[in-house]
């Protein structure tokens, strides 16, 4: 397993469209392992998409599981994932691995529902909420081709300088 090199912006392959999955087998099984080894080594990281380390397949995974009173379904690994239902709306502040320098405020509904695959090919449906619902829908962008970037509210008002803290 490895920790992979992560693409930032403005890296014109973040805007690039990700193809389904059409292969579960052992080589998929060793990148997702090797996608979750780089999440868990980024301090903080509670999502990571297979376009961000430079693999365009439609693979992403979510873990809020760490942050505390956050309703969640662990550790999420969401291949070809679909949402299929989105309802409310609310901002929240989004920061992104692919954008370290910056942070802003983005609307992303409350509560989806979607599908995906496990890791098995096996079909999933799940039903997020508050904090895994965003996270879930920042890392659906980048499958899209699409950054944190391209959703403020305001580029004037609503980005912002990203605090390093030591």
């Amino acid at each position: 397993m490895a920790v992979l090199a992560i693409l930032h912006y403005p890296d014109e392959r973040l805007k690039r469209v990700s193809a389904p999955v059409e292969v579960f087998d052992a080589e998929l099984g060793r990148f997702v392992d090797d996608l979750l080894d780089t999440l868990r080594a980024a301090p903080g990281c509670v999502g990571l998409a297979a376009p961000q380390v430079d693999d365009f397949r439609r693979v992403v995974i979510v873990d809020v599981s760490a942050r505390k009173n956050t309703p969640n379904h662990g550790c999420l690994i969401l291949i070809n994932p679909q949402m299929l239902e989105g309802d409310g709306s609310v901002v929240g502040r989004e920061g992104c691995l692919s954008v370290p320098d910056y942070t802003g405020n983005v609307v992303r509904a409350e509560r989806i529902r979607l599908h995906a695959y496990d890791r098995h090919g096996q079909p999933r449906n799940y039903a997020c909420t508050g904090y895994e619902a965003r996270a879930v829908l920042h890392e659906l962008d980048h499958l899209d081709g699409l950054l944190f970037l391209d959703r403020l509210v305001s580029r004037k008002r609503d980005l912002f300088a990203r605090k390093i803290y030591k």
